[in-house]
């Protein structure tokens, strides 16, 4: 009996999970919804599929993300040309072959939302192992070997940070000594200032560690600043509360982040239009399709990099970063059917105004962020 039972619901398990046939209805069947003479699976009418069978949950899962972001089978032309044919892809966008792909603005949309969530993981990530560390450092501390150790790994880096500091202080003193119009006096004044903080950061380092050594904090107390009593600029104040609390830095700076992403639409859709102005035959409409199919690939392919492991993140947006120009050529060559040597001159102009315009908008967010808190 119990053999019995646990064959039904294996066999129960099965019917839950695989995929069924491709359902084609017989011709003539009246669809369901509006009653019109079925030709195929979906009507010509109204579209509903006449596939009523149960599904499977793994076909019921899929739908529900397809009906959160509104994908279908498109989705499988739309996403390779986006990353290996993005010329064609925008061509077929401009001349209006759309029916076959994603919808430009929806695959914008959804690469938007992928990315911002790769980015929240990520930093999720960051903190943990940071977090992870401290807690390692805090342990360690506890005995008087592992304090011992601290100390130790706290005068290695003072003493190598010194050395490369007095070591870049001389290229320079040296330097500036062969420049005739230098002056000598002035030339190794400077150079006296500099080995002097330097020196006063390695003391400061050591002292850091002496006190670590003997169980005690590494900051010395500080006397109260004279001007302790004024109120601090907001930029010292947004610092102070980053450092204090960054999960709810990152939670404000996500907040805005999708928001301020948004701009990067109209910035490189104006920017296409500028270095195309000869060719009037092309609107602020088509340069925002072709803007759109840049902005999908490069945020699609960010997060792709944000979602790996550590060590191989890195060799990820590296290459990200050297295929993207090579994107935006086959992007441009096959949109406006640019020549090689125009492609090659647009492609840097587009590219460096776009990297210009993304740092000018993430040092913003960053700053305004700070004010937010």
């Amino acid at each position: 009996m119990l053999a019995e039972l646990e064959a039904a619901v294996a066999d129960s398990l099965r019917h839950l999970t695989a995929p069924r046939p491709d359902f084609r209805p017989p011709p003539g069947t009246a669809c369901a919804n509006c009653g019109a003479a079925l030709q195929g699976r979906y009507c010509h009418v109204c579209g509903q599929d006449a596939d009523g069978h149960k599904r499977s949950i793994l076909r019921l899962t899929w739908e529900g993300i397809e009906g959160l972001f509104h994908l279908d089978g498109r989705l499988r032309r739309t996403a390779p040309d986006l990353f290996l044919r993005p010329g064609r892809l925008a061509r077929d966008y401009m001349e209006n072959r759309i029916a076959r792909h994603v919808p430009p603005f929806r695959t914008f949309l959804v690469a938007l939302v992928i990315f911002i969530f790769a980015a929240e993981y990520a930093a999720h990530e960051l903190e943990q192992a940071q977090a992870r560390e401290h807690a390692r450092q805090a342990a360690l501390l506890t005995t008087p070997k592992g304090r011992a150790k601290v100390a130790a790994d706290m005068r290695r880096e003072a003493a190598s940070d010194r050395n490369e500091d007095l070591a870049d202080a001389e290229r320079d003193r040296t330097s500036d000594l062969k420049d005739p119009d230098a002056k000598p006096a002035h030339v190794e004044t400077r150079y006296q200032h500099e080995t002097t903080k330097i020196e006063a950061r390695y003391a400061t380092a050591m002292a850091k560690a002496d006190r670590v050594a003997a169980g005690l904090p590494a900051a010395t107390p500080q006397a109260p600043a004279a001007s302790a009593g004024r109120r601090q600029s907001w930029f010292r104040e947004g610092l102070r509360k980053a450092s204090a609390n960054p999960d709810y830095y990152w939670a404000v700076l996500f907040t805005w982040g999708h928001r301020v992403a948004i701009l990067l639409l109209p910035i490189v859709g104006l920017t296409l239009a500028l270095v195309y102005r000869d060719k009037p035959q092309y609107v602020l409409y088509d340069h925002l399709l072709v803007a759109m199919n840049l902005l999908s690939f490069a945020f699609l392919a960010n997060a792709v990099g944000l979602l790996l492991p550590p060590p191989t993140v890195f060799w990820w947006l590296g290459f990200v970063a050297l295929w993207t120009p090579v994107n935006l050529f086959q992007t441009l060559r096959g949109a406006y059917g640019s020549t090689i040597v125009g492609a090659v001159f647009k492609t840097l102009a587009v590219w460096l105004t776009t990297v210009c315009a993304f740092g000018s908008l993430l040092i913003a967010l960053l700053v305004f962020t700070l004010s937010q808190l």
